[in-house]
């Protein structure tokens, strides 16, 4: 899967800390910011392809993206 969507991504213009919160930090602008980002179903796909849970990915905190990795692994297996 490529990446060339990074390049039109708002979190580009933002600062990248704000997508990786502390534990127990707000990931809430972040997901405002991602919202609002055209790139943002080719962020998700791409994190859910990678097995990225740390972060914000697509408008998901880690825990919403970790139930989707796993949910979306279980549709493969069970394909």
């Amino acid at each position: 899967m490529g990446t060339a969507w990074r390049d039109d991504a708002l979190c580009q213009q933002t600062d990248p800390e704000l997508f990786m919160p502390e534990v127990g930090g707000s990931a809430s602008d972040a997901k405002r910011t991602c919202m609002a980002c055209e790139v943002r179903r080719q962020c998700l796909d791409y994190a859910v392809a990678a097995g990225e849970q740390r972060g914000v990915w697509g408008g998901l905190g880690q825990p919403e993206l970790r139930r989707l990795i796993r949910a979306r692994r279980a549709e493969t297996t069970s394909a």
